[in-house]
């Protein structure tokens, strides 16, 4: 018996490693550069036949501010508390900038401030009503985002954010709750 257990432990240790590290995403040839870590360039899941039309905005201001939304949006994805702050102190100077800005401004400096992730990520859902906002009533001169929703987050009253990807990746709950949302619109 022991014998047994000795030989099928190392086999049982392979089957569970590649399950665990199966991405269904990846799988499936998806893009998922929206959590590779800012700054990282990883275009392994695209070709170029594939790729999206680049995202942009009509108004150009805004089109920065959103480089800095995706940066967060991708931090809180990852976890990262420290990328949060960094992305949403971009926001927030960005933001002074842009017509319509000063209440996405004060959104992103509690996000700065905030104290840990889940208050960044709550901090997150009145910052990304702002910026859906200012996305619709800008427009975009190309590409496609999707207006996604998760109706668990905010103590189950639900909350929205932007994406440039159509799969689900919920920063409201990281790897938590990675898929838990839905596209609600889209945006062209």
């Amino acid at each position: 018996m022991k014998q047994l257990i000795r030989a099928a432990f190392p086999v049982l240790a392979v089957i569970l490693f590649v399950a665990c590290n199966n991405n269904p995403a990846t799988a499936k040839g998806e893009n998922t550069t929206d959590t590779i870590p800012h700054g990282g360039h990883d275009h392994s899941h695209m070709s170029e036949s594939s790729a999206p039309a680049a995202v942009q905005l009509k108004d150009d201001k805004l089109n920065a501010v959103y480089q800095h939304y995706i940066h967060l949006t991708t931090a809180l994805i990852n976890g990262d508390e420290a990328e949060a702050k960094i992305a949403s102190n971009a926001i927030e100077a960005g933001a002074a900038t842009v017509d319509g800005g000063k209440t996405l401004g004060a959104s992103a400096a509690k996000i700065t401030a905030a104290k840990n992730i889940d208050a960044q990520r709550t901090a997150y859902a009145a910052l990304s009503s702002d910026f859906i906002s200012l996305v619709k009533k800008s427009g975009l001169n190309s590409g496609t985002l999707y207006v996604d929703y998760c109706p668990m987050a905010m103590e189950s009253k639900g909350a929205y954010w932007i994406s440039s990807n159509e799969a689900i990746k919920n920063p409201y709950f990281g790897e938590k709750m990675m898929t838990c949302g839905e596209v609600k619109e889209t945006l062209k």
